[in-house]
């Protein structure tokens, strides 16, 4: 039962990345591949000011956020500017910067060394350190996302993401200026990935820099793409089932030797066949 509440847990954060950033990718069109930065940014902040300085898990989680919208601004500033294969190569970039930073300042950040004793939250008097209280606050956190999302998608801000994502220069004619909705989206999107990046941290109570990579992004880009573009259900059917998939495959038999070399492949080879024959993901509304 532990282990069922613990995948539970994993699946209530990676659903929360894939919402956020399919906000970016799926809604407005843009292929981010900066969201294990921003993610990285909130578990960071939860990881040094619970274990440094004493403050509450809520204060963490909210300097998370402040901190994740800062980055957000500056280099969306940027990348605003561009679409396509430079937007992509943009976030690429910036993506490389934050992990270096992560690794070399290693005063703040220890390195490759990580924070441990990361403290569980506790929030107005309730304590959240046991798994399955654990699990009702990240559903609850997941709840209000995908709720605030859809309100995003639904509202005259969303319908004009998804003109931008169709013909930018088309809704620049009547006279939007899409510079400012592609920063507005994409700084919310890292808000809502720095609070997934506070709930790791607190749950797993260690963090390194191993789960910040790009490859990291990669698999928040692939629960997108399995699930669905522009679908906020999507986002939580591809994160339930690329958390589900690795246990799955304990059945199949592969050999210890090389079993995690297998899944690699299996993934590859789902990822391949999407794009083959449902390149919108398998509840998507939009395809890269």
């Amino acid at each position: 039962m532990e282990y069922l509440i613990h995948l539970a847990i994993l699946f209530s954060i990676y659903a929360i990345l894939g919402i956020s950033l399919n906000l970016v990718v799926g809604y407005t069109g843009l292929l981010s591949i900066t969201h294990a930065a921003f993610y990285g940014i909130g578990a960071y902040a939860t990881a040094i000011l619970l274990t440094q300085s004493g403050v509450g898990f809520l204060l963490s989680v909210i300097l998370g956020i402040i901190l994740a919208v800062l980055a957000s601004f500056l280099i969306g500033a940027v990348l605003s500017k561009f679409d396509g294969d430079y937007y992509a190569l943009g976030s690429f970039g910036f993506s490389v910067i934050v992990f270096s930073v992560f690794l070399n300042w290693q005063s703040l950040t220890r390195g490759p060394l990580g924070i441990l004793g990361i403290s569980k939250p506790e929030l107005f008097g309730i304590d959240f350190s046991s798994n399955f209280a654990f699990l009702i606050l990240s559903l609850l956190f997941l709840i209000a996302i995908y709720f605030v999302s859809k309100f995003i998608v639904n509202s005259s801000f969303g319908r004009v993401l998804k003109a931008i994502r169709e013909d930018e220069k088309a809704i620049q004619v009547f006279g939007y200026n899409t510079l400012y909705f592609k920063l507005a989206v994409f700084v919310m999107s890292a808000a809502m990935a720095a609070v997934a990046g506070s709930l790791f941290a607190s749950y797993i109570t260690f963090i390194d820099t191993s789960t910040f990579t790009l490859m990291e992004s990669i698999f928040i880009l692939t629960i997108i793409i399995l699930g669905g573009l522009a679908n906020l259900h999507g986002s939580i059917l591809g994160a339930l089932f690329l958390i589900l998939l690795p246990e799955i495959l304990r059945f199949v038999g592969f050999p210890t030797d090389i079993a995690v070399q297998m899944r690699q492949v299996v993934y590859g080879l789902i990822l391949i066949l999407l794009m083959l024959y449902r390149p919108q993901g398998l509840i998507g509304e939009y395809k890269l």
